[in-house]
């Protein structure tokens, strides 16, 4: 039985494994988002575990869809993240993500480690802190706090 190390660097965890569902109504996909994504995991600010297109049909059918398939119009490069999907996300997960869209619709279902906070997690880990809980507010909630801070100020 081994031990756990001691010493700073021996074991890296880690950053906080966050997940996406992005909905393409109509499967309209432009693209003008995927430089942005490659240049994240280009800087190493997250690490991309798995990346699936999810389509669901008119009947409502849900299906993983390969990315050199999913517009079919020949005009989006996907093959950037070809290799991408590891097969984290299971069918229940990619049924669950299919079940969010409306017929007709595609979405990335996307796995990313959150490298930058790695570090972070390493050292917290090294000092006996351990997380205890985590999550994430909304943006529309965080606008619509501060749009009601905004008019509290604007009354007083």
């Amino acid at each position: 039985m081994s031990s756990a190390p001691d010493t700073p660097g021996e074991l890296d965890l880690p950053g906080p494994v966050d997940y996406l569902v992005i909905a393409f109504p109509g499967s309209h996909l432009t693209g003008e988002g995927l430089p942005l994504l490659v240049d994240l995991v280009d800087r190493d600010i997250i690490r991309i575990l798995d990346l699936t297109f999810v389509r669901k049909d008119e009947d409502g059918t849900v299906a993983a869809v390969e990315l050199a398939d999913v517009t079919g119009d020949g005009l989006l490069d996907l093959t950037v993240f070809e290799g991408a999907s590891s097969g984290l996300f299971g069918e229940p997960d990619l049924a669950e993500a299919g079940g969010l869209l409306d017929p007709g619709d595609s979405a990335v279902v996307l796995l990313y480690e959150n490298r930058w906070a790695a570090p972070l997690a390493n050292a917290l880990h090294r000092a006996g802190a351990h997380m205890v809980a985590s999550g994430r507010v909304p943006v529309q909630d965080l606008l619509d706090v501060l749009d009601s801070l905004e008019e509290l100020d604007a009354a007083s």
